[in-house]
């Protein structure tokens, strides 16, 4: 293999633009942070975040859709940048909503932690190889265990740490077991040559066992049912701006990497189209995983009362959903519907979640009815929850509505109405019916209910918070309306 070290440098300058970030953050408070309070040093940390990701973003774009490079290690294709630039802005969004200081009480290293989670996100977005595809994840993986149980004041967040960590690591014991079972039968962990190997190799008790375990570890990462048991408590009990980041960029890269490995590399291995068959294969496994995250995920968001266990409950929902994108994305449709449902996901999660932040800061949101009289503490707070929820509901003109609609209708263009396939689909459809019901439950509490005071206080929203709430519900509106405008970017 002919390798060119220049073109690895040049493929790789976004992550070196995060690595240096989070190394002057460091630095910077290690020599000149003493002598500051912990607001100073946060908003330093911030904006050394924000330039570095910028910088990322800005070489994302340069770096163009040339295919293959690095011998084939890595693939530079519009998936893989249109992943690169949505995970790089889902982060910077996730900065902006930074805990205050009181339970931030060491910013640099939270920053620092973020930055090097958003390099494993982007390296997974064009990892083409087994072993490049497994460190990616890792590293994004360990970063965001860390950021789970950063807060050292709170129990619940050293509970969701530890779970975080003891159920990503059992997965990623399935998932590395089955890549080395991949590679003893196809003697490579590149994907066009596992695939190839595939095209010959009969499917038997090693390859399927092999595919098994991968998409073992590929439900825990993704919170798919019935590997979904770890989101609730993480959602709980992680800070604020740790369960966005986990939610939004973390879902929207491992979707790409996954989307990838098994389209790309185990292709031969899918079991054909009629997905609900008994043929071997990953495809109707990976049906299995949709229809059960669908139907747990909304059953269980029914009979929540803590709002944040309620978004987890939504996001293992939402991954049923998702991997009906991820089936279809080997079809004429390509993963531009997977890409847009995931992204706009992301933004609305980021909303709702940035919401529950600021009004926690001002007393305390645990219990959804710690909403109630939303619109007269803040009515900007309670226009921008509206929005956000209504996004994750799926009701137009927002973009979340546009998300669900394009999958759903690349999975029924593609299959057909009869077909299992059609039939996963109208299921997703009613399970989202059922899902207005809990999202109306938030919404009812906010703009409805009476608050427990008659003079309740009012809600202070710092500048940071307002920008970032304002680009969020701007950005579902507008891509809602114009949802060409990321399907472009999207397509390449």
């Amino acid at each position: 293999m002919n390798l060119n070290y220049s073109e690895l440098l040049h493929a790789f300058l976004p992550e070196a633009s995060l690595v240096v970030g989070a190394v002057l953050v460091l630095s910077i408070d290690l020599f000149s942070g003493r002598g500051r309070s912990l607001a100073e040093r946060l908003n330093v940390a911030v904006v050394i975040g924000l330039l570095a990701l910028a910088s990322a973003l800005y070489h994302t774009c340069a770096a163009g859709t040339g295919g293959a490079t690095f011998g084939g290690v890595l693939m530079l294709d519009a998936l893989g940048r249109a992943t690169r630039l949505g995970v790089l802005a889902l982060t910077a969004l996730t900065l902006g909503l930074l805990p205050g200081t009181a339970r931030l009480r060491n910013p640099a290293e939270f920053v620092a932690i973020i930055l090097l989670a958003a390099c494993g996100f982007t390296v997974m977005a064009v990892a083409q190889q087994l072993l490049l595809g497994f460190v990616a994840l890792e590293l994004a993986s360990l970063s965001l265990y860390i950021l789970a149980g950063f807060d050292k004041s709170s129990p619940a967040s050293a509970e969701a740490g530890l779970k975080y960590f003891l159920f990503g690591g059992v997965s990623a014991a399935f998932m590395l077991f089955g890549f080395s079972l991949l590679y003893g039968l196809t003697g490579s962990i590149e994907l066009p040559e596992i695939a190839r190997q595939l095209n010959v190799v009969h499917t038997g008790p090693l390859l399927i066992a092999a595919l098994v375990m991968v998409l073992v570890g590929f439900g825990f990462k993704a919170a798919a049912a019935p590997f979904h048991l770890w989101a609730p408590d993480v959602y709980e009990g992680a800070p604020v701006s740790s369960a966005a980041l986990i939610a939004s960029a973390s879902k929207l890269a491992g979707l790409t990497l996954f989307t990838r490995l098994l389209w790309a590399g185990f292709g031969p291995a899918s079991g054909g189209d009629a997905i609900l068959s008994a043929a071997p294969g990953w495809l109707p496994v990976l049906a299995l995983l949709a229809a059960a995250s669908l139907l747990i995920g909304n059953l269980g968001a029914l009979v929540q009362t803590n709002v944040r266990r309620l978004l987890a409950y939504s996001a293992i929902a939402h991954a049923g959903a998702l991997l009906i994108g991820v089936m279809v994305a080997g079809a004429k449709s390509g993963p531009a519907p997977l890409l847009y449902y995931a992204f706009t996901y992301g933004l609305a999660t980021i909303g709702a979640f940035g919401v529950i932040a600021v009004v926690d800061r001002a007393g305390r949101c645990q219990a959804i009815t710690d909403l109630a009289g939303l619109h007269r503490r803040s009515p900007f707070l309670a226009g921008c929850l509206a929005i956000f929820i209504l996004s994750l509901a799926g009701i137009p003109p927002l973009a979340g509505f546009f998300g669900k609609f394009t999958v759903f209708a690349a999975a029924l263009k593609s299959f057909g109405l009869n077909s299992s396939m059609g039939a996963l689909s109208l299921f997703a459809i009613a399970m989202s019916a059922i899902g207005l019901y809990y999202y109306l439950v938030i919404l009812k509490q906010a703009l409805v209910a009476a608050p427990a005071n008659e003079t309740p206080p009012a809600i202070p929203v710092s500048p940071a918070a307002k920008l970032t709430l304002l680009v969020l519900a701007a950005a579902l509106v507008l891509l809602g309306v114009f949802p060409s405008l990321l399907i472009d970017v999207i397509s390449g």
